[in-house]
Parts: C-alpha cells; structure tokens; sequence
C-alpha cells in the first residue's frame, strides 16, 4: 500500500473533521455592558435596581422591527446589550422601566430565546421607556437601553418590579 493516506478515503476528510471540532467547540458567552442579575419570584424592587448609560449609534430596529405585540422596536445603542436578567422561575407578569429623568429612552429585550422580542418606548408623559407585560417565562433576557437619537449619553437606573 505505497502512498496509502486514509483520510483521503473519508469524504470531506478534514473539513468535517474541523467543522465538528468547531460545532463542539464552547460558546463564549456574551459579556453585558452593566452586568448580570438574578430574579426569583418574591424579588424585592429595591435591590432590582441597577445603573447603566445609553449610549451607541447601532439601531435596535436591527434585532427586530417589532416584537410579538406588534410594538415598534426604535432607539440606538451599543450592540451589546446593557443588562443580563436570569429569571430562575417562571413570572406571571413584570415591569421593566428605565428612569433617566424622562429623557427620550427606548427598551428592547429580546429572551428567553432568539425569537422573543418586546419593545417599550415612551411610559404615558413620560419619555422614559418601560415595558409591562405577561408570561415572562424562566430564562435569561438580554436588555438593551437606547435612546431615540444615535450617540446621546443618558445616565439611567433600570427598574424591575414584580406585579
């Protein structure tokens, strides 16, 4: 057997071989840009409080036009998103508000998986966003703050209550 290279036997050799190496391979998780909380049902609102900036000229009309209510999806951002929010149990219903001092904000949060998308702009007068809904299911959200303009800087607190 002069010459004998098995590998040429196996079709695709070395391009399935790296493309399962690469399917096996961890993801690398995605890092927020003001960190990661934790809620369980019972959660009290005062520690469900955290701080951030908008920020960022991406359009977060490029995660989704509009999410399962049929909400308008506006506002820019970083790409990355703001916040990570792990609900370890199942909610019957949540409030997410961003209080800037009623600065033109925007919300988008997209989880517990890839297709589940809701959007909060303006909160009655208020140009706060904000985002009051139903089955909010186990899981972890991603939350991005915006503001209605590209690159304007709103220093903002992230508010979850649950109702």
């Amino acid at each position: 057997m002069e010459n004998y290279r098995p590998w040429l036997n196996f079709r695709g050799g070395w391009l399935v071989a790296l493309s399962a190496a690469m399917i096996a391979s961890p993801v690398i998780a995605e890092t927020p840009n003001f960190g990661k909380f934790n809620l369980s049902p019972g959660f009290e609102t005062a520690k469900a409080k955290f701080t951030g900036f908008t920020g960022g000229s991406f359009s977060l009309s490029a995660i989704s036009n509009r999410d399962r209510d049929r909400n308008v999806c506006i506002g820019f951002a970083d790409p990355k998103p703001d916040h990570i929010m792990v609900l370890e149990k199942d909610f019957s219903r949540l409030k997410v508000l961003v209080n800037s001092r009623g600065n033109d904000t925007t919300l988008l949060i997209k989880g517990p998986d890839d297709k589940t998308i809701r959007c909060g702009d303006d909160t009655g007068k208020s140009k706060d966003a904000s985002i009051d809904d139903e089955q909010w299911k186990r899981g972890s959200y991603k939350i991005w703050v915006g503001a209605f303009k590209p690159g304007v800087k709103y220093d903002y607190t992230l508010i979850v209550q649950e109702k």
